[in-house]
């Protein structure tokens, strides 16, 4: 078995394998091959005679995982060891030792849906998933609903902190009368169960003599104290992670516990796992040059791959021009034999992918939302119910809202019943109009997190949808067309599209990462240098995930959103070759610059284009200051966006524009076209 555990190891994995007593550190750098070493080093403890199998105890962050592991060692031949989570292993301990029943709250969400639902307005609709997270970080720092408020500090709640601090009150008040525990509850009390209960830590000593923890820079203060209370002053403790990819502080997660660990534990065995067998040496190098600004402890990875292709780096004219880039290059990668399911997308927040589910169906491109597709998230779902309830109901939201704006009032006589029904509904639901369009703003940045943004975003887009819809079939005829815009996901199968959280620990042939502008990557929301600094993480785990292909990319024009003329990050600064910056102006991307996109992200290439805009904009205000209706009842920014770029010449060709239905061609199309004719260049 000695044989099986070390073939094919390289020489710093065989360190950390041979490592079988006291304290030892890992720091496994992204595709280091870190789950086949930690399996090993269990498994040698085993064949070593170090410790017995079921003296053994590895703890990972998921049930998946922890199989995982559990998996690997027996076929190495040590069967017996333990391998659960954090939470499992609490539980089993709690049910053995404690008088006290454990039955656990399957979801927060079960209390505090209508207790959030009775808020007033418009934090009622703040999403039960951003609050629930909220209370996660409180318990997780050991915060109770009396000290929440002094605890706060630079943190932001998704509501007003007084309001917040209420509704962690009466959640915990619900959850104890019906005699249930959440997940934190079960951390904390099976920590002072271990403290208190002398014969229950005696058990659980003697049971087990050696631990692994596996992610352990995703540790929190609860589970910190719990895995204390398990090692006591023992050092048979083995611990594992990668300080880079720690993305999860918004649950209070942190890296402090691995960074300091050999300050703990002074005569421990350091480890680092720095040879990636995932990634070309040009995507690491690309990975590499965020390291400085990393912080914990430096790991610069190492190539064992063959090169490949240079990352593409590309500015575009607007965000639908980088849209259609990204499905361009997607066919010519999975023309080239890359399978759909080996590309993926990833975007920092859920809202950002309906623009791309559209453009893949019409492409007829397979694709998968890991996180949920547009049309099946809570914003898309809340209100297409509240619209299929029939069409008195969408006639009654329509008067409520007409009742309580003028716009809407004023709006009656130019727009469909169909797209004012919508736009009521939305309202209804929580949507707080077009002066957001999803985007935190100063004013409501302390007023969710990143799922209400997220909400807001989609809630914007099914309005504009709405008020670009050409057809006449109502309500019914506006849904059908929403599911022909955003095909379902073919079982599972196809293009990925996911958020950077939710792709750590996978990998891709091909990693597409957009929307690299300023307040979107590092993300609006990110004040503190802290929060800053899990940004640039989750970017570089963003980079490590690719295989072989990375692009990167941005629009410096985005009509039709709050931020229309967004700034790169700076986190492109940062990562970008100083060749190719220094060179930009002559030689564009890293390589050739594919089609729609522009060479340099300085250079001003939407002059002519926002030029044209402005005129479009020009009229439109004062065709609608003459018919008396808001200015988005003549045309809406992205329409016009689509006008200034597509520049229709005849009728036909206008009546080609997404949004430009028999009435709006009618009634403008004359008009557009002289100002096309008269901003025409000479």
């Amino acid at each position: 078995m000695t044989s099986a555990i070390f073939d094919g190891l390289n020489d710093e994995q065989a360190l950390a394998v041979e490592a079988v007593r006291g304290p030892v550190c890992i720091l496994a750098g992204a595709g280091s091959g870190k789950t086949t070493t930690v399996t090993r080093q269990i498994a040698n403890q085993i064949a070593s005679g170090a410790f017995l199998a079921e003296e053994i105890l590895a703890v990972a962050f998921t049930d998946k995982a922890a199989r995982e592991m559990a998996s690997r060692i027996a076929v190495l031949g040590a069967r017996g060891a333990r391998a659960r989570t954090f939470h499992a292993e609490a539980l089993a301990q709690y049910r053995a030792f404690s008088k006290e029943p454990a039955e656990i709250l399957p979801s927060k969400g079960q209390i505090l849906a209508p207790l959030v639902a009775r808020l007033r307005m418009p934090y009622r609709f703040v999403p039960v998933r951003d609050v629930a997270t909220e209370i996660e970080w409180a318990k997780n720092h050991s915060v109770s609903p009396t000290g929440y408020l002094e605890a706060l500090g630079d943190h932001r709640p998704p509501m007003p902190p007084d309001l917040m601090a209420g509704l962690y009150s009466s959640y915990e008040r619900r959850k104890e009368r019906a005699g249930l525990m959440d997940f934190e509850d079960l951390l904390a009390r099976a920590t002072e169960l271990l403290r208190t209960d002398p014969r229950a830590l005696g058990a659980v000593r003697a049971r087990y003599r050696a631990f692994t923890v596996d992610e352990y820079q995703d540790v929190n203060p609860l589970q910190q104290a719990l895995l204390g209370s398990w090692v006591g002053d023992r050092a048979d403790l083995c611990v594992v992670g990668d300080d880079h990819q720690s993305i999860f502080g918004f649950t209070g997660a942190t890296p402090s516990y691995l960074i300091g660990f050999p300050s703990r534990y002074p005569d421990c065995h350091v480890v680092r796992l720095t040879a990636n067998y995932r990634s070309t040496p040009e995507i690491l190098e690309t990975a590499n040059r965020l390291v400085p600004k990393l912080g914990g402890v430096p790991k610069t990875l190492r190539a064992t791959r063959s090169s490949g292709p240079e990352p593409a780096y590309a500015a575009h004219a607007t965000g639908s021009a980088e849209v259609q880039w990204i499905v361009g290059e997607a066919r010519r990668l999975q023309a080239e034999g890359i399978p759909w399911e080996e590309i993926a997308v990833l975007y920092r927040i859920n809202g950002r992918s309906e623009d791309l589910e559209e453009a893949l169906s019409a492409a007829v491109v397979p694709y998968q939302v890991r996180d949920g597709a547009f049309l099946r998230r809570p914003a898309a779902r809340a209100l297409l119910a509240r619209l299929k309830r029939g069409q008195p109901g969408a006639e009654a939201d329509v008067a409520r809202a007409a009742s309580s704006t003028s716009d809407v009032a004023r709006a009656a006589s130019s727009t469909s019943d169909g797209a004012r029904a919508v736009e009521a509904a939305a309202r209804a639901v929580g949507w707080r109009g077009d002066s957001t369009d999803g985007d935190p703003s100063p004013e409501t940045e302390g007023e969710g997190g990143g799922e209400e943004v997220t909400r807001q975003a989609d809630l914007a887009r099914l309005v504009q949808l709405a008020r670009e819809y050409p057809g006449d079939g109502g309500i019914p005829g506006f849904a059908a067309d929403l599911g022909r815009r955003f095909a379902p996901e073919a079982e599972g199968r196809g293009l990925q599209i996911l958020t950077y959280h939710r792709a750590k620990g996978l990998e891709f042939a091909a990693v597409f990462l957009p929307r690299m502008e300023e307040k979107e990557l590092p993300f609006a929301l990110s004040r503190t240098e802290e929060e800053i600094s899990e940004e640039r993480r989750l970017l570089y785990v963003g980079i490590t995930r690719a295989k072989r292909h990375l692009f990167l990319s941005w629009a410096l024009a985005r009509p039709g959103e709050r931020r229309r003329q967004p700034r790169p990050s700076p986190f492109v600064a940062e990562i970008r070759p100083q060749p190719a910056r220094a060179g930009a102006a002559r030689a564009g991307a890293t390589r050739p610059a594919p089609s729609g996109a522009r060479p340099d992200p300085a250079a001003d290439v939407s002059e002519e284009n926002g030029a044209l805009l402005a005129a479009l904009k020009a009229w439109r205000l004062e065709r609608a200051r003459a018919d008396e209706v808001p200015a988005y009842v003549v045309f809406h920014d992205a329409t016009l966006a689509r006008i200034a770029e597509m520049r229709p010449r005849t009728a036909a060709e206008f009546a080609r524009i997404p949004g430009i239905g028999p009435a709006k061609l009618a009634r403008y199309a004359d008009e557009i076209l002289a100002v096309l004719a008269g901003s025409a260049p000479s």
